[in-house]
């Protein structure tokens, strides 16, 4: 793992903690996170989004900015409904995060955000940062589901190795066969 990569968030207390703070501090950042966590989209393609791509939605379409690929893919119940409440009253062709002086939100902006939030809460993941939330769906998909090739197809990766080795799967498995090895 290159030192500077991001890590999924594995503890499901810190996933709910974080959303907690974000909703206290400005409800857009915490739409932000749930929608990462929950769509596993690169914060490139959520930051792309308009209003009218998910106003009255079971799914979204899009093509990734990363692969140029078609991406479609159903909302689940929580995320309707957020958006449903956080879109009332605006223009299908206004961008969907609107930074505070009313243009599309960066990305370095909301990374800011993010690791504010993760730190607050006690994360103690080594590094932080907007692809967190893509690792963190991608990890939890994975211990839910059992399925790489499902999510080796949601990520548009090549091999199983690489979604495996992607979300940090392989490597805990690494860390428990140290753990458990004694001569």
């Amino acid at each position: 793992m290159s030192k500077n990569a991001v890590e999924p968030i594995r503890n499901k207390n810190h996933i709910i903690a974080v959303e907690k703070f974000l909703e206290k501090k400005n409800y857009r950042n915490m739409m932000i996170w749930v929608f990462g966590i929950n769509t596993g989209l690169r914060i490139s393609d959520i930051l792309n989004l308009n209003v009218g791509d998910v106003k009255n939605k079971s799914f979204v379409k899009l093509k990734e900015k990363k692969t140029g690929k078609l991406k479609i893919f159903p909302l689940n119940k929580k995320l309707k409904n957020l958006i449903k409440s956080f879109i009332k009253g605006r223009q299908d062709d206004e961008p969907l995060f609107l930074s505070q002086k009313g243009y599309r939100l960066s990305r370095n902006e909301f990374y800011v955000k993010i690791n504010e939030a993760c730190r607050a809460v006690g994360v103690k993941e080594t590094s932080i940062g907007t692809h967190t939330m893509r690792k963190t769906f991608g990890y939890h998909h994975y211990k839910q589901f059992k399925d790489v090739a499902i999510l080796q197809e949601i990520f548009n990766h090549s091999s199983p190795q690489i979604t495996l080795r992607y979300i940090g799967i392989n490597q805990d498995e690494i860390n428990r066969s140290y753990r458990q090895f004694e001569l």
